[in-house]
């Protein structure tokens, strides 16, 4: 799996590729481009989202059957690109952007640049617009950037990070092995903290610095990603959640055997967790909208975190 900028040149890539051949085989594909099928379905479902006008005409219509890709309209499409005013200023607003970030690569950046002369050039004064509107990015831009910079000196990392699971901050040094994205960025590590290989999500990275010491990880097989990032393993223990209409969100962000309806509108979740005690703080999160069912020492923790924090609460008062 690969980042945010390397999926972008991919995808770019691949409609090149695609309009070429037509029909061309899923399997087939997906070798050409060093990627999972897995990987090429998820691009696959976001190409239909793009085209040549913003305004939602001339979308890409791709689809596949699972074993073979199919572009229906690659003759409309490939007509020579026009600009509207709006366009030409969304467009080079939203690119001016992506070049000041501070994670970009710098040949990426370049190459970008490079686009925004071009574009200017062709859109002409409909382009003087876009010179006066500017946007900022913050969170982990420079996260990103500091790890990009580890990984490619070889060099170890130090991480004040939110441990989801474990309800705060803790601090790591970690070799970095790669980054990875799907949904959030999240670097691929071996903690020395904990001696195991782990997944950082950059949005909870609250401090980083990269440090002398020389990275180096184990020798470890590349990771099984064509289920996901995230996977229990089949032998973790079962956990059951009942949620309400209000919580159904559980089942779309959590990894989950079975969700079955209930009759209020909610769900019953069954799960699978290598560390139960840590869905404590998903029961805080559900409050009223949702409830740990079992196994029992689960829920009694879940109580009785729900009970200190109502206590807290009343301290505060």
């Amino acid at each position: 799996m690969s980042n945010a900028i390397d999926q972008t040149r991919r995808m770019l890539s691949l409609v090149t590729y695609l309009r070429e051949r037509p029909g061309a085989e899923v399997a087939e594909v997906a070798r050409a481009f060093g990627i999972t099928e897995r990987e090429l379905i998820a691009d696959l479902n976001v190409l239909p989202m793009c085209g040549t006008s913003f305004r939602g005409g001339d979308l890409l219509d791709i689809d596949t059957d699972g074993e073979r890709i199919w572009w229906h309209n690659v003759d409309d499409v490939a007509q020579p690109l026009r600009l509207a005013a709006d366009e030409a200023t969304a467009l080079l607003v939203a690119a001016r952007a992506v070049a000041a970030l501070p994670g970009l690569r710098e040949r990426d950046r370049q190459a970008l640049t490079r686009a925004v002369v071009k574009i200017e050039n062709a859109a002409g004064e409909s382009a003087e617009g876009s010179a006066r509107v500017g946007v900022t990015f913050e969170a982990e831009g420079q996260v990103f950037a500091d790890i990009d910079r580890a990984l490619s000196e070889g060099r170890r990392i130090w991480l004040r990070y939110y441990s989801h699971g474990r309800g705060g901050m803790t601090e790591r040094e970690v070799d970095p092995i790669r980054l990875l994205t799907e949904g959030h960025t999240y670097l691929d590590g071996w903690c020395r903290t904990s001696e195991d290989r782990r997944l950082f999500r950059l949005d909870r990275v609250a401090e980083i610095k990269v440090l002398d010491e020389p990275a180096d990880p184990p020798r470890l097989e590349p990771r099984d990603l064509s289920q996901g990032l995230v996977n229990p393993a089949a032998d973790d223990p079962e956990v059951v959640v009942e949620v309400g209409p209000g919580g159904r969100w559980v089942a779309e962000y959590y990894t989950h055997d079975v969700a079955e309806e209930l009759a209020d509108g909610g769900l019953r979740i069954t799960l699978r967790s290598s560390d139960p005690s840590s869905l404590r703080t998903l029961a805080l999160r559900l409050g009223a909208d949702g409830r740990v069912v079992a196994p029992e020492p689960v829920a009694q923790q879940a109580r009785q975190a729900a009970l200190a924090a109502l206590a807290a609460y009343g301290a505060a008062e």
